[in-house]
């Protein structure tokens, strides 16, 4: 068994080596090289021969692999990006997702003398009442799922999508194959989503119906920041422990003792669970896992995790190597190699190898399994969530044993609702009060200080590895026993405090401070003086990026418990859209709106949010002022007559002798009457209007202010922005340009 995980592990470690860091053209001579390096291994003698072997064939392949993968699947479809094929027939493979302009799905799409590919096809509104099996022919515009635009993105590749699909013609569909049993989980999963809702609502029936399988659109803005705040959103990712929550449930039912016959009924149902859920890595690697660890008295072979774990890895990456770049994938495997090679020490270390009373074995078997997944997991989460949640220990005691018999009585509270409602509602009563539970004591954790710390804080980011280096010299030191480690936590613990306090102190002084936080292709602006700190506006227009997380996140790094003053320039989403997060994650005391129409409800969601939040809501109807801190903060009224881009508010901040002016998204026209209107001063800094549009920032405006320096908010975006007009109006204006597309956050002091 081990042979194989020597082999495994070194085919996965070749892969991620390749994704990350190997050009193209070194895969086949490098694999060669390899391959001549394991033949030249068995000079060796003994189980050296056949370990270093293994290891040099599992890196040569991996490499070989690679190449091939790239070469025969990704590179043909690469080519089609960029054509406009007409009446290509797609095969849905999943259930359509509403969008904003009308539906989108996962299908598999057939060109004449091209093999099937993967992608992601953008219909209409027609596509929701379709099913997975289901043919469309539509005319299609192709690009590539590599790269969207200006932005590299691994999101659709892990998952083997590598084309996007945007129709273009009116779709034809047919009822192709809808009724197979190929798609049945995908309507048992769909089936089950619709039934949890029946005997639960609200938060109860979306967090059950997360827990169960996965999907999270069902909880409320807050719950859902709750638990992530909390650091409990590993609940609600299907994952291994889910299904070792299933297995337990079947172990149950059919004897502890009884383990060929709790084999032969739990590998079906884990293979139907890990269908029903997606198939994520993060569950394809628990099943395989299990499978493994099920099959093994059966073929008389003892269990072993680790190679279990490598089985399942090489499995994955074997179906699509650009796996390697899922963060679901990284986390899962880290977690589980730590809880596998890191919490059994911890916890003899904790109990000193001696028999202890339960709730002492509780405490520490909880406390080690936090560590050993955390000690992996927190370089990951610190890079892809910019976020070290400190109160997990706290969370896991207090919450995991809830989830574990949520899920346990959930899922048979769900099967009898489907027999019967009210027995449903009798036998979900449990599972009901322990998710309030569950959600209140998130909230309760979230409220505690410092529950979490935010790598926008810089000093951040050298006290991790610091605290890794002196875990590390612990490790080496030799004696010492828990003593050791007992003081290098001592000191990561001070370090970690003064870390926090010297982000603190970027805003303490009567510094005014600016920040165009990068949002991609929207805008949202913070500024901080004295303590006190104001927002203006917070949306994006790329999917991808979370406004309302990034603001929460950059206001918590500066020591931010309250946020005084939320200004919105326009109800335009790629102002406003992450407004709902942010009201769920940071206190808010003022919201300052423009009194304006909204076509498209943004204004009537965030009076609600706002209403539900307690937060104050003022109108911007005429010339009005607001102290912050040291700073001032000059607001002036819509000026435009109709469009909302021409109906936002601007905002003008002086320190001094320093000027900072936002104008939002006007054009031209209302810009020429803000400077007729009113008398604005010379300014330092300009945020360039409307992301660089070419019908912004004109001549007069630039004129009439003499900006030395631009900001652009600027992300992916087809508009063209920032146009090059308006690039060469500020550059014949000697505007020095900063945009946060090329440099990320933009961050000013004034003294």
């Amino acid at each position: 068994m081990r042979k194989l995980a020597a082999f495994a592990f070194s085919f996965a470690a070749g892969v991620f080596f390749a994704q990350y860091f190997l050009p193209f053209r070194l895969l086949l001579p490098l694999g060669g090289i390899l391959l001549l390096a394991g033949a030249a291994g068995f000079l060796l003698r003994g189980s050296a021969r056949l370990r270093f072997f293994l290891i040099a064939g599992g890196l040569a392949l991996s490499c070989f692999y690679n190449a091939a993968y790239v070469t025969l699947v990704q590179a043909p479809a690469e080519k089609l990006a960029g054509s406009k094929p007409s009446a290509v027939s797609m095969t849905l493979l999943d259930y359509a997702q509403e969008t904003k302009y009308g539906a989108k799905v996962t299908v598999s799409l057939r060109l004449e003398g091209q093999r099937p590919v993967r992608a992601v096809y953008y219909g209409d509104e027609s596509l929701l009442s379709m099913e997975p099996g289901n043919a469309v022919t539509d005319d299609l515009e192709l690009s590539s799922a590599a790269r969207i635009r200006d932005d590299d993105v691994t999101t659709f590749t892990s998952k083997g999508i590598f084309l996007l699909a945007y129709g273009r013609g009116e779709a034809k569909s047919q009822p192709g194959n809808a009724g197979s049993l190929r798609y049945l989980p995908l309507r048992a999963g769909r089936t089950l989503r619709q039934e949890i809702g029946r005997p639960s609502s609200g938060d109860t029936a979306g967090f059950l119906t997360a827990i169960l399988t996965g999907d999270k659109s069902g909880l409320s803005e807050q719950a859902a920041a709750d638990l992530s705040e909390a650091g409990l959103s590993h609940i609600l990712a299907v994952s291994g422990m889910h299904c070792a929550f299933l297995l337990a449930l079947i172990t149950l039912l059919t004897g502890r003792r009884r383990r060929r016959l709790t084999a032969l009924v739990a590998i079906p149902v884990l293979l139907f669970y890990m269908l029903l859920t997606g198939g994520s890595p993060s569950v394809v690697r628990a099943c395989v896992m299990l499978l493994f660890l099920l099959l093994a008295p059966l073929l008389r072979r003892e269990g072993d995790a680790p190679t279990a774990l490598s089985a399942a890895l090489l499995l994955i990456l074997l179906k699509n190597p650009f796996a390697a770049a899922s963060v679901s994938l990284q986390l899962s495997f880290a977690a589980v190699g730590g809880l596998l090679f890191l919490t059994p020490r911890v916890y003899r270390a904790l109990t000193g190898g001696k028999p202890r009373n339960a709730v002492i074995r509780f405490l520490a078997a909880s406390f080690s399994a936090t560590l050993g997944a955390t000690v992996f997991t927190a370089p990951l989460t610190a890079y892809y969530f910019n976020t070290f949640w400190l109160v997990t220990p706290l969370s896991n005691l207090l919450c995991l044993w809830a989830a574990g018999i949520i899920f346990a009585l959930g899922l048979p509270a769900v099967l009898a609702g489907f027999l019967w409602l009210p027995l449903g509602e009798a036998v979900g009563f449990v599972p009901g009060l322990l998710i309030r539970y569950l959600l209140w004591m998130a909230g309760v954790l979230t409220g505690l200080p410092y529950h979490a710390v935010y790598f926008s804080n810089p000093y951040l980011k050298y006290w991790l590895a610091f605290a890794y280096f002196l875990f590390g010299l612990a490790w080496l030191a030799g004696d010492g026993g828990r003593r050791k480690y007992g003081v290098a936590a001592l000191c990561a613990l001070l370090s970690l405090g003064a870390a926090v306090g010297l982000g603190n102190l970027r805003t303490a002084g009567d510094t005014l401070d600016i920040a165009a936080l990068d949002v991609g292709q929207g805008e949202s602006v913070l500024l901080s003086s004295g303590g006190k700190f104001a927002l203006m506006d917070c949306g994006s227009g790329n999917s991808w990026y979370h406004p309302g997380q990034i603001a929460a996140e950059e206001l918590s790094a500066l020591g931010c418990q309250k946020l005084d003053y939320l200004i919105l320039s326009h109800y335009d989403s790629d102002h406003v859209n992450g407004v709902e997060a942010l009201l769920a994650r940071m206190d808010v005391g003022t919201l300052l709106l423009p009194d304006t129409e909204d076509d498209g409800g943004m204004r009537e969601r965030i009076l609600s949010e706002a209403e539900e939040n307690g937060v104050s809501v003022e109108w911007v109807r005429t010339e009005s002022d607001r102290a912050l801190g040291k700073a001032d903060l000059h607001l002036f009224p819509p000026l435009g007559t109709e469009g909302d881009n021409e109906l936002g508010l601007t905002l003008l901040c002086s320190s001094g002798d320093f000027d900072f002016l936002v104008t939002g998204d006007m054009d031209s026209g209302t810009e020429r009457q803000l400077v007729e209107r009113y008398s604005l001063p010379d300014i330092e800094v300009l945020m360039v209007g409307h992301h660089g549009s070419k019908y912004s920032t004109s001549q007069e405006l630039l004129q009439a202010v003499t900006p030395e320096v631009g900001l652009i908010s600027v992300g992916s975006n087809s508009y063209g922005h920032p146009t090059s007009e308006t690039l060469r109006r500020l550059s014949c204006a000697g505007v020095t340009v900063y945009r946060t597309d090329l440099r990320g956050d933009i961050r000013i002091t004034v003294h």
